[in-house]
């Protein structure tokens, strides 16, 4: 059927986010995401998200201060967390705690929204490995207090840069299928609670949220630079995808790759990252650019946001199976904004469907 996928249908109108595929650009809220990553921290870009969507203006500043309030008193509800609750993955773990949060539309559960899965994911990867959950220090910035809850240790300067660099990289990004699962919950009435615990939910799927740790399980295979051409090539002849490569909307290089790659460069030059790791990764990537430009001429296949996020939550000490949940770390701010303008200015979503099944008299 044509455009099953909803490809090219346009189902919302935004001031939000631009992605141009074709000319691998990415704009939100009409800055450039080269200039956002190089000058914004992650209340920065969130409150260039969400200023204007809610009952009162929203300043990085104003935001810094409440967030650090917000994720100490959601860190309460770490007390909540059984052993069923640990045992789930990461995401599922987090996502469960967010239920228990209120509902609402105000800037209030907005602030709880955005500290929750700073607060919850670090603490669940401390409960599942036996370790004391650390609580928030809020005078902190968002990701410095991220990295902090997850390795007791006050991080480096360019350990928050970087991962500052991640959240505003990934705080929005068009009507992916998570944003719309968020508007179309955002539609019925329902509360942010509602809109941000649907969108973790198609997040999770490996088709969306869930290919950063398999880049990594690929490099391990490799193993070493002179590999990767006769590895990578024999995955190909399985039909097995490269991870790390190709995207549904950009027909070139996606421009998240980049913005990464730099975030990661600091890291590097001081020691903090293994630097054989990323040459063994650079080497992949050229090989594997070579490799795809020979095996699929006619398919435009580049590096993805994938790519670099992997290689820069591994530096920052992510386990693999926290790389969804440190996503909608990022994203939670750009579904909040879509879910309030679509709630502000949109209508019921309510797509038709075309019957392809028996006529009641062949039945």
């Amino acid at each position: 059927m044509k455009n099953n996928g909803l490809e090219d249908v346009i189902a919302a109108e935004t001031r939000l986010s631009d992605v141009d595929g074709e000319a691998g650009r990415l704009v939100i809220r009409g800055v450039s995401l080269d200039l956002l990553v190089e000058r914004a921290t992650y209340e920065d870009a969130a409150a260039l998200l969400l200023d204007g969507f809610l009952e009162r203006p929203v300043t990085a500043a104003d935001l810094k201060a409440r967030l650090g309030q917000a994720r100490a008193e959601v860190f309460a509800h770490i007390h909540t967390a059984d052993a069923a609750l640990l045992n789930l993955p990461p995401v599922d773990a987090m996502r469960a705690l967010i239920a228990r949060l209120p509902d609402g539309e105000d800037f209030e559960t907005t602030l709880r929204l955005l500290a929750a899965p700073a607060v919850f994911l670090p603490a669940v990867l401390r409960l599942q490995k036996g370790e004391t959950p650390v609580a928030p220090t809020p005078s902190l910035s968002q990701s410095a207090d991220i990295l902090a809850m997850l390795d007791a240790s006050l991080p480096t300067r360019e350990q928050v840069s970087a991962l500052d660099a991640y959240l505003v990289t990934i705080s929005d990004h068009g009507l992916n299928a998570s944003t719309f699962a968020s508007r179309v919950v955002a539609s019925t009435g329902a509360g942010l609670t509602s809109s941000v615990l649907a969108a973790i939910s198609a997040l999770k799927g490996p088709l969306h949220g869930g290919a950063p740790g398999p880049v990594l399980d690929m490099l391990d295979a490799i193993g070493s630079e002179d590999s990767a051409r006769t590895w990578l090539g024999q995955a190909l002849d399985r039909g097995e995808r490269l991870m790390g490569f190709g995207h549904r909307i950009y027909r070139v290089r996606d421009p998240r790759a980049d913005a990464l790659k730099g975030a990661l460069a600091p890291l590097v030059m001081t020691g903090q990252v293994d630097r054989n790791r990323i040459r063994l990764a650079e080497a992949v990537e050229q090989a594997a650019l070579a490799i795809l430009r020979e095996r699929k001429p006619d398919r435009p296949l580049d590096v993805n946001v994938e790519f670099y996020t992997a290689l820069l939550l591994d530096a920052l000490k992510f386990p693999r199976a926290a790389f969804t949940g440190v996503f909608a770390i990022g994203r939670t701010v750009g579904w909040i904004a879509h879910a309030r303008e679509q709630a502000l200015e949109g209508r019921l979503i309510r797509p038709r469907s075309v019957y392809i099944g028996p006529l009641p008299q062949a039945a």
